[in-house]
């Protein structure tokens, strides 16, 4: 059975925070924000960090490696739990326990240490899983892609924002407070570790799990299947193809934007001989796309699915996939900064469109397991974002790196046309549209009716006096 009440408009009532919809909207891209950015916070301070402790380049890539390998398991959890105890509480557990390893990294001072915590600090990359859950469960046909795109853009800028702020955090402590390096990076990840508790316990009181309440009361009331189905729920949408196919794609765009926040960094300190916070500030440009462009790539998958249905929003994502490959391979190339940095933006705003476009069709794929699809493909990002990794602790060139990695993106794009839907799907798609498009006709004219009544009542007010 499906959940009832989706909220059909964004944007229409983006401020109105009563709505439990929006609220958990404004709740999950902030709590997704938070824990990208305490993922992703020690990246562009490895620069102090591997010259503390003394890290060899194959230990960087390690590193690299470590953050991402712990966020494939989580997020096949995660998208498990979010189906048997549903997304608030699970946000809220993965915020609590995820601070611990993000504070404590600073108790690090070996590579053995800084690789433990930051596998663990993995953990919260699995929170998207979470995130796109919580959106899909909340809002229409109409606006689920838009909503998902937009909710895990603007937590993807946490990516773009760290790059960004914690060189800047580091140096304030340094300069302003007096702080070693060493004691500066730590200090950092304290207070960011600080941050997604707090978030944690917000979220809790701050949202629900399903616009008519939390999955506890809803099956008691008999309104969602029992928690004993999940499991059997769960893998039943394993054997469907299309979550492997999507699984490749997703590590395709995702994975590559994970392996960027990790090495982009070093990549223009290294190749282009830019300081510290210079650096960290060409690698935000790429983080920084995500504030428009992957709601982009979700507003197109719903026009797209509007005009063309289902198979609509495939063709969008292949689209998007191309042009990512190909922008990435340009990128490759450049080796001047004003070349670079263009180009840099331009395969940004590709990456980030296509991860929009895969979740305005994972929505779509099996609705009773929404969980077991959404993890699945999420898991996908952090799988390419491993394989990917890999060529980075090798001999290879790191441009030569970036090279390979477009090409296995313009192949990964073909992979879309292999995303099809039965002719039952289509209709069934296409009616719940049209109720939905309906539902926001609904509102307007009850809207104008009522502006209609006011203006009624000024003038017959004014008629009396």
């Amino acid at each position: 059975m499906e959940l009832q009440n989706k909220a059909t408009s964004l944007w229409g009532n983006f401020f109105n925070v009563t709505m439990p919809q929006i609220r958990t909207f404004h709740m999950t891209w902030f709590a997704f924000f938070s824990c990208f950015f305490a993922w992703f916070g020690i990246a562009p301070l490895m620069i102090v960090v591997r010259e503390e402790l003394e890290l060899t380049k194959e230990q960087v890539g390690w590193t690299i490696i470590a953050s991402i390998t712990m966020t494939i398991f989580a997020r096949f959890f995660l998208g498990w739990l979010c189906d048997r105890i549903g997304p608030r509480l699970s946000y809220t557990w993965v915020l609590l326990l995820g601070a611990i390893p993000v504070a404590c990294i600073g108790l690090a001072d070996s590579f053995e240490s800084f690789l433990f915590f930051r596998l663990m600090i993995g953990m919260i990359g699995g929170s998207f899983v979470i995130t796109q859950y919580h959106t899909s469960v909340m809002f229409a046909p109409n606006v689920v892609g838009t909503a998902n795109a937009t909710s895990a853009g603007w937590g993807n800028l946490g990516g773009g924002v760290t790059q960004l702020v914690m060189p800047l955090v580091f140096s304030a402590l340094v300069i302003g407070f007096g702080f070693t390096d060493a004691q500066a990076w730590r200090a950092s990840m304290v207070v960011v570790g600080a941050v997604i508790f707090v978030t944690g316990i917000a979220y809790y009181f701050l949202t629900q799990d399903a616009p008519d309440g939390n999955y506890k009361d809803l099956r008691a009331a008999g309104k969602m299947p029992k928690k004993d189905k999940v499991t059997g729920a769960y893998f039943n949408a394993l054997k469907d193809y299309r979550v492997w196919v999507l699984f490749l794609i997703y590590g395709a765009c995702f994975g590559v934007e994970l392996t960027v926040n990790n090495v982009m960094a070093l990549y223009f300190f290294d190749y282009f001989d830019l300081s510290l916070v210079a650096a960290g500030a060409v690698a935000a440009s790429f983080g920084l796309m995500n504030i428009f462009a992957r709601t982009l790539g979700g507003i197109f998958g719903d026009n797209f699915g509007l005009l063309w249905g289902l198979k609509g929003r495939s063709f969008w994502l292949f689209i998007v996939l191309l042009g990512e490959g190909l922008a990435l391979m340009l990128f490759s190339q450049m080796s001047v900064l004003f070349l670079a940095i263009p180009t840099l933006i331009i395969f940004s705003l590709f990456t980030q469109m296509a991860e929009g476009a895969t979740y305005s069709v994972v929505p779509f794929i099996n609705k009773k397991s929404l969980g077991a699809v959404a993890g699945v493909v999420g898991a996908g990002g952090n799988a390419g974002a491993v394989a990917f990794g890999f060529l980075f602790k090798g001999a290879m060139e790191w441009n030569d790196v970036f090279l390979v990695i477009g090409v296995v993106v313009v192949i990964a794009s073909f992979l879309s046309f292999f995303i099809r839907f039965t002719p039952e799907q289509e209709a069934e798609e296409k009616v719940n549209l049209a109720k939905a498009r309906m539902d926001v006709l609904e509102a307007k004219a009850q809207e104008a009716n009522e502006a209609v009544a006011h203006s009624q009542r000024i003038i017959n007010a004014a008629k009396n006096k």
